[in-house]
């Protein structure tokens, strides 16, 4: 199955440590949800960004993805100096952008 652009451009940004490109990826009320923490518009996702993705040199490689309704679930293997292993994400898009983002 074809990765969306949005989360393409997620990973991408994520690999590349390009935090402008990171949230850029997300409409401007996107609410990201991490483990039940909850982090709504692109300064608290910035915040987030900073101490569990791209602060923390994540690595994402998506192990697979499959589409239900309007969410988009993505397996996705992580690496870096924070988290490392696998984990859930559903994503809602938005147009080319992402509008919410579910981590368990």
């Amino acid at each position: 199955m074809t990765t969306p652009d949005p989360i393409r451009r997620f990973v991408e940004a994520t690999n590349a440590g390009d935090t402008e490109a990171f949230l850029e990826t997300f409409v401007a009320d996107a609410l990201l949800t991490d483990w039940g923490r909850a982090f709504r518009g692109r300064e608290e996702i910035a915040r987030w960004n900073q101490s569990d993705n791209i602060g923390v040199q994540s690595r994402l490689a998506i192990v697979r993805i499959a589409q239900s309704g309007g969410a988009w679930h993505v397996r996705i293997k992580v690496a870096g100096d924070g988290f490392n292993g696998e984990g859930d994400m559903t994503f809602t898009l938005d147009g080319d952008r992402i509008a919410s983002l579910i981590i368990t």
